[in-house]
């Protein structure tokens, strides 16, 4: 797949719908330049990919929307050499931004295909620092913990324990709870078992499953 001057006058005109929807961190915005999103996308969507719309990846998981992407990432607040774990690896996508703005990001998939497949195509795009892992979210990195910031890209149904276990003190959660529609909520870890809680607005995601399938 190539990468055209059409390509990039259409991620041009994305980033000025991110600017006016209230996307004001120049870093994200050029980290949505840099990232080609029609990569990620199978062929039959590729057309669209500069549409501010999310698009079906296969295994009823999807590319999310652009502005709930950096959205989420300027929740974030990535520094670089920031330790992130993400859950929902999906197409790579938010995994590839989180790594362009510096951060080392370990990402889990509950579905083996999408994640070697993302795998493969960061390694293609030259990013070498994210990591892909299958396996359960729910269950997150043990071994890999803490870590300075936790991104869901799936809807909780409620706050999961064990993440909040493997984020350090001082460190956010951005996460998205609730059943059919989901409030953003980003968590701060204030001490060993205390916990800060912001809101942020209503979005729509696929929802966060327990297990893994191959």
């Amino acid at each position: 797949m190539k990468d055209t001057y059409r390509h990039k006058g259409m991620r041009r005109k994305l980033i000025e719908t991110l600017s006016e929807k209230g996307i004001s961190d120049e870093r994200i915005l050029k980290a949505f330049m840099d990232l080609p999103r029609h990569f990620f996308l199978d062929n039959a969507f590729a057309e669209w990919a500069y549409q501010d719309k999310a698009f079906p990846i296969g295994k009823d998981q999807t590319i999310s929307q652009p502005y709930t992407v950096a959205f989420q990432t300027q929740l974030l607040d990535i520094k670089a050499g920031d330790k992130v774990l993400e859950i929902g690896t999906g197409s790579g996508y938010q995994a590839g931004i989180l790594a362009l703005l510096g951060a080392n990001v370990n990402s889990i998939e509950r579905h083996q295909q999408l994640s070697l497949k993302a795998e493969q195509l960061l390694k293609s795009l030259g990013i070498k620092n994210v990591r892909c892992f299958f396996g359960d979210g729910y269950k997150g990195l043990p071994r890999h913990a803490p870590f300075d910031k936790i991104i869901l890209t799936c809807g909780a149904s409620e706050l999961p324990e064990e993440l909040c276990g493997q984020l350090k003190i001082g460190g956010n959660m951005v996460i998205p709870i609730g059943d059919d529609v989901q409030t953003m909520y980003r968590i701060t870890r204030v001490g060993e078992a205390s916990f800060e809680r912001e809101q942020f607005g209503d979005f729509r995601f696929v929802p966060f499953l327990k297990g893994k399938e191959a």
